[in-house]
């Protein structure tokens, strides 16, 4: 795999180590880069899901290219690309994603559910989430929340911030794509919006970038094992009720802002059994939510 970035294409510090990009591979001696072949050693293994883990200097969009790569057939299931930095890093609804190098955790892993029906592949996300929670409580912890559909909080003082995110991207008729960025050092004068939080800024007992990716990594492999040996099946794999356990948006009075400029507020009271967001309305009315961008309205 090579970066995207076509003026660190011959950056002779772009080597397996996965060095980031500004000068000397230890530029910022409080932010090291990732060890690619330790990484390597411990997740893959033969019969488990990783296959292939590359770490990339810079990139545009770890998503992008694996999707690119998973349409030519030059990935398996369980290739894991890494970067140390994205220029054009993407959420969801279009929004960009930046961050310094070396301050967070950026990287993409291509999935081919083929024995789930695409019907629950929409608990992908989700299932995600819980995984990326989890590995990050357990090397970390740290404690994270979910917000619906894929973000995760941090509680930064007294204030529930967004400190990542996660955005699906099918490819093809059997793979899916799921990118996942965390951000781990960055700090207060660093952040792209008032509202963002790291893992340093709450509180986090580690913040080495290898440890934590490798118990993500791991607890996601967990969680698409059970998902998969039950069929996708949310209730049989306990994925609905861990999901709605970590989910910081259910028992609050939210905003539902959908696609065509419509709205709807109401008491988040469920994930129902295709993974999506139930609203209790003033009308009395329960009404699912499949996509839209979730406002909190008030404290949990």
């Amino acid at each position: 795999m090579k970066p995207r970035d076509a003026s660190d294409a011959n950056d002779p510090s772009n080597d397996s180590t996965g060095a980031a990009g500004g000068g000397s591979r230890w530029s910022d001696l409080d932010r090291p880069p990732l060890n690619a072949a330790a990484l390597r050693r411990a997740l893959v293994r033969e019969g488990g899901l990783w296959s292939r883990i590359e770490v990339v200097q810079r990139t545009g969009s770890t998503n992008s290219d694996l999707v690119d790569l998973a349409v030519t057939g030059d990935a398996a299931e369980g290739t894991v690309l890494v970067a140390e930095e994205q220029t054009a890093g993407r959420g969801r609804i279009g929004r960009t994603w930046t961050a310094p190098a070396r301050s967070g955790l950026f990287f993409s892993v291509l999935l081919r559910p083929a024995d789930v029906p695409v019907a629950r592949w929409g608990w992908l996300p989700l299932l995600t989430g819980v995984a990326v929670a989890t590995g990050l409580s357990r090397a970390g912890g740290v404690d994270t929340a979910l917000k619906w559909p894929n973000d995760l909080l941090v509680t930064v003082g007294d204030e529930e911030r967004k400190a990542g995110g996660i955005l699906l991207e099918r490819s093809g008729e059997d793979a899916v794509v799921i990118g996942v960025g965390i951000n781990v050092t960055l700090r207060e004068d660093e952040l792209p919006v008032p509202l963002a939080g790291s893992l340093a800024l709450a509180g986090a007992r580690v913040t080495d970038r290898d440890p934590l990716l490798r118990a993500m990594l791991r607890a996601l492999e967990d969680w698409y094992g059970r998902w998969r040996a039950a069929g996708g099946d949310p209730v049989d794999s306990g994925l609905q009720e861990t999901y709605a356990a970590g989910c910081a948006t259910l028992g609050r009075v939210v905003r539902a802002d959908l696609p065509g400029d419509r709205s709807l507020t109401g008491e988040a009271v469920a994930i129902d059994g295709e993974g999506r967001l139930v609203l209790a309305t003033a009308e009395g009315v329960q009404e699912p939510v499949g996509a839209a961008d979730i406002v909190h309205l008030r404290p949990a």
